[in-house]
């Protein structure tokens, strides 16, 4: 048996099954208005669309253009959820490192179809 602490409670494997990681590129991001944190991006995912996805790294990108056509992955089956008056359809995958700035995952070797699933 593994004694090496957990942060968060354990979850089975079918639970993890499913979410539904994939990659998408993002072709705008600006800051949302009355917000410290929350960036607005819309995300092409391929066959799946375009999605508005909010997300909290505005403190770290303080250009939000620099994310443009950078491809990232992302949760697309979250139930939406309203911030800030806005909609929000997905969550971004984000690492925060020790000084609270954020790093993206993503940054393939080689660029993948957008919509293309991870896992």
């Amino acid at each position: 048996m593994d004694s090496t602490p957990s942060l968060t409670p354990q979850i089975a494997f079918e639970d993890f099954l499913k979410v539904d990681i994939r990659a998408g590129t993002i072709l705008s991001a600006e800051k949302v208005e009355k917000s410290k944190k929350l960036l607005k991006l819309i995300v092409d995912f391929g066959e799946l669309g375009t999605r508005q996805i909010l997300a909290g790294i505005g403190h770290t990108f303080e250009d939000p253009s620099a994310l443009v056509n950078y491809q990232a992955t992302f949760v697309v089956n979250l139930a939406p959820r309203q911030m800030m008056g806005l909609e929000s359809h997905g969550m971004i995958l984000a690492m925060q490192k020790k000084d609270g700035n954020v790093q993206l995952t993503g940054s393939f070797n080689s660029q993948v179809e957008n919509g293309t699933q991870i896992g």
